[in-house]
């Protein structure tokens, strides 16, 4: 992917979690990112397309998170780990109004992304498991496509605007939780052990997101 454009879609991410989809204009993004409008037109034809684009490059960073842990040697907990603080890093200044905003005004879009969303997530986390198995770090009695439909589900419900203004907390809040929990539930001994030293503060790490 070109260099520039693969700014304007990070920068379009950032910019969308903490403002929303309707509040922000072409001119508006335009002049956060610090670059024309005719440089702009050159990568995305218009909001939708920079939307869309915007979506989808979202999704395949968090693919490229996880095949990099993979790839400098980490476990499949520490594999979880890097991408739990990717995710709570980036959602610190989440605007909930961005799903309600996909839904209502960018329909298509927002199908094609949930739909490509949960089955990356679900293909990811059914790798991770089984990977943690033949590490010794996860039970070996999962059954891990169920659980793992079930993570897909539960991470459908913290995104949802209504769950997240029901109570007070942040989706960092929830995602932390959820988190932990799905790691103590697939975790064995051994893996719950290592996951417990990670936590410690020496590791500059606290529920996977610090």
């Amino acid at each position: 992917m070109d260099d520039k454009l693969k700014m304007i879609l990070r920068e379009s991410s950032h910019l969308f979690i903490k403002y929303g989809l309707r509040s922000l204009s072409m001119d508006d993004l335009c002049r956060e990112m610090g670059i024309s409008k005719k440089t702009m037109y050159q990568y995305v034809e218009n909001k939708t397309d920079l939307i869309e684009r915007t979506l989808d490059f979202v999704v395949q960073d968090a693919v490229f998170a996880v095949n990099t842990a993979t790839e400098e040697g980490c476990n499949a907990i520490d594999q979880l780990l890097r991408v739990s603080r990717k995710v709570c890093t980036e959602m610190q200044h989440f605007n909930p109004s961005i799903t309600f905003d996909l839904q209502k005004y960018y329909p298509e879009i927002f199908r094609k992304f949930n739909h490509s969303k949960k089955e990356i997530i679900f293909n990811q986390i059914v790798e991770n498991m089984r990977r943690g198995i033949a590490e010794g770090l996860y039970r070996d009695d999962l059954p891990v496509e169920l659980v793992a439909r079930l993570y897909v589900q539960k991470l459908e419900y913290i995104n949802d605007p209504d769950f997240l203004q029901s109570e007070d907390f942040s989706f960092t809040n929830l995602f932390q939780v959820m988190f932990d929990n799905h790691i103590r539930g697939i975790s064995n001994p051994q893996g719950l052990e290592y996951y417990e030293k990670q936590l410690q503060p020496s590791q500059h790490v606290k529920g996977g997101i610090n």
